[in-house]
């Protein structure tokens, strides 16, 4: 008995050596991982505030795991499940083309929700493409992460207009999609992202003309268009060795009429009232509503606080997002959107609420309110 459970504790070492070995070469090999910062970069990061020890810095203290260990909540994620976690069909969806959303004038706002994050936003007649991820399957282990509920999307990358300018809110797998870049790249004139992540970009073949990266508060001035980066309160990372390698905004679009607010990820924080104070007020707020946990409670908001938020940049409409696409926490799929929706009601904040690839114009008329989600 002695011999065999010697045997089997050697194979058992054997067996989490060769684990380790496949996971540091897929490290190394996979594209999906992106690139890193060189040593200038990093060192040039220092001057940002918010750079320390090889690691950005949120604004406040923030941890990513409250009340909890990393082993009890992968536990629960992977081996408990709570009603209605996924829909029982594919989302109602308007199929849209290229033709459909180009047709516009220089004063009219539209944004084109095509589920989680992933927003095209039509501002100062520019198109401004948010978080693209538009694969049905995430990152480099589809097997293993989440799955889209719809086999396909409103309009594919192929298929979008021209595209003034891509913002990055971070680079987790959900907002930064490889596939998605590799098909976007060559009709994009400008991709602003994050500190950092402009590296990722690079290694996957986007001309670094075309790639600029904006520490919170920096702004880029495009004809009729004003972009600046803001604080989020969030954290980053693709692989095992590079957590907080790079930084996260939340973003600010100005035109000469209209101004549109988009969260990224995030918790609830002070950053909030101190971009409404500077930039507000927004005719829309695109506002993160979805993924939450009791144990992400400060790098992710419940939807009573996305709806705080909103008040809290000074938001006039709420179009609450990162929902409508994956399960990737504890909550039922159209949980989010239902108490954001009610959260807004009592406190008599407008909300927009539409389809899948359903385009909404502001100053054009009623928003897409209709409960299709329930």
């Amino acid at each position: 008995m002695r011999k065999y459970l010697r045997l089997v504790g050697r194979l058992a070492i054997v067996m989490v050596a060769l684990l380790l070995v496949a996971g540091v070469a897929f490290a190394n090999l996979s594209p999906e991982l992106g690139g890193k910062p060189t040593k200038n970069q990093r060192a040039a990061y220092a001057k940002s505030g918010h750079y320390r020890d090889g690691e950005f810095q949120n604004l406040v203290p923030t941890e990513q795991l409250t009340g909890g260990s990393l082993v009890s909540v992968m536990w629960k994620f992977l081996f408990s499940s709570v009603p209605n976690e996924t829909p029982t069909a594919p989302l109602p969806t308007q199929q849209l083309d290229s033709l459909s959303i180009t047709r516009k004038t220089p004063d009219m706002v539209r944004v084109t929700w095509f589920g989680h994050s992933a927003s095209l936003v039509e501002i100062g007649g520019k198109n401004i493409l948010l978080d693209p991820m538009l694969s049905v399957k995430m990152g480099p282990l589809p097997l293993l992460t989440p799955k889209r509920y719809n086999p396909a999307l409103a309009i594919t990358a192929e298929q979008l207009p021209l595209i003034d300018a891509v913002l990055i809110s971070h680079d987790h797998y959900d907002h930064l999609d490889y596939q998605t870049i590799r098909r976007l790249k060559d009709k994009v004139a400008h991709f602003y992202v994050p500190l950092g992540v402009g590296a990722h970009l690079l290694a996957w073949g986007v001309d670094s003309a075309r790639v600029r990266e904006l520490d919170w508060n920096d702004s880029v001035q495009l004809p009729g268009l004003t972009i600046v980066s803001t604080p989020a309160r969030h954290f980053s990372g693709r692989g095992l060795t590079n957590r907080n390698s790079t930084s996260w905004s939340s973003w600010v679009m100005k035109s000469a009429t209209k101004r549109v607010f988009y969260s990224g990820d995030g918790g609830y924080g002070p950053h909030f009232q101190t971009i409404g104070a500077q930039h507000g007020p927004f005719d829309l707020a695109i506002m993160e509503c979805g993924q939450y946990n009791e144990n992400w409670a400060q790098i992710h908001m419940m939807p009573e606080q996305t709806v705080r938020a909103t008040q809290d940049v000074r938001g006039r409409v709420l179009l609450p997002v990162h929902w409508g696409a994956f399960t990737e926490a504890h909550h039922a799929w159209n949980e989010p959107v239902r108490r954001a929706s009610a959260e807004a009601a009592q406190l008599l904040l407008p909300i927009t609420t539409p389809r899948l690839g359903q385009p909404i114009v502001l100053s054009a008329g009623p928003l897409p309110q209709e409960r299709w989600w329930q």
